[in-house]
């Protein structure tokens, strides 16, 4: 429980830093060590507990199964398991998408939403921003005339 309410905070700072703040190097640089980076590696010790055996509920679980993988996620650590790779995973794509959208010269305002979508249900905010990245590629693509 405590583990899991951390990881909930770390992202949760992280991606009101990401929405709210100005773009610093500085700033994008502590999102992705400090949030990407400190989610993965508790994603690594969770994961590393839950292999051994060492968290309870984890006895017969793999990845190698529907069944192995039940188990693993049967348990509160591996459901913090799968929910932090969630977090760390969406994290690092939002982290993308801003600074995809800064390149692109895309508002922030239109920023916004994507990043919200993102954080909130990671592959469907993905799949808005490659929609709505792909003009602005386009124009970035083509010469001068």
């Amino acid at each position: 429980s405590f583990v899991f309410n951390a990881v909930n905070l770390v992202a949760m700072i992280a991606w009101a830093g990401l929405i709210l703040l100005p773009r610093w190097p500085a700033l994008l640089s502590a999102l992705l060590y400090l949030g990407a980076g400190l989610l993965c590696l508790v994603y690594a010790a969770i994961l590393g507990s839950l292999l051994t055996g060492l968290a309870a509920g984890s006895e017969g679980g793999n990845f190698t199964s529907i069944e192995g993988v039940r188990t693993l996620f049967g348990s509160d650590a591996g459901l913090t398991l799968g929910w932090t790779h969630y977090l760390a995973f969406d994290l690092f794509v939002g982290l993308w998408i801003a600074r995809d959208a800064d390149a692109k010269g895309i508002a922030r305002v239109i920023q916004a939403p994507v990043l919200l979508a993102t954080f909130m249900v990671g592959p469907v905010g993905l799949l808005v921003w490659l929609i709505l990245r792909e003009p602005a590629a386009r124009r970035q693509g083509r010469p001068n005339r």
